[in-house]
């Protein structure tokens, strides 16, 4: 038996960027930025995130930076050769199957209004 099964709550950490593929499909990738309940300092566990289909599209279109969601996905690692150096890189990526909106409507319509101006009462 094999599992591999990840559970996120945190802060998301840049507005999502999608990608439309010819194909149909659709890519949107963020961070998160998750803090740990037993750690003394303040700094959080970040994981990047990429999420597939209609809820890449949900995500492009519902998720801003700082709003709290939940995901549940698996781990995987992604190698690549760097062109520069030629060394063998990897890097961890949650590939997300859930996604949940955990804000308030009104953290939702604080993170719009936070990039229209000054005044957050427009």
């Amino acid at each position: 038996m094999s599992l591999n099964v990840v559970h996120l709550v945190g802060r998301v950490g840049r507005d999502p960027e999608i990608k439309f593929f010819t194909s149909g499909s659709s890519l949107c990738t963020l961070t998160l930025a998750v803090n740990r309940p037993t750690s003394k300092s303040d700094e959080p566990d970040w994981f990047n995130l990429e999420i597939w289909g209609k809820t890449a599209e949900v995500a492009a279109n519902y998720v801003r930076k700082g709003s709290l969601i939940g995901v549940k996905g698996s781990l995987k690692i992604e190698t690549w050769t760097d062109a520069n150096t030629g060394a063998n890189r990897s890097k961890p990526v949650i590939r997300v199957d859930k996604l949940d909106l955990l804000g308030s409507k009104r953290d939702n319509d604080q993170n719009a209004l936070s990039g229209y101006g000054d005044d957050p009462t427009l």
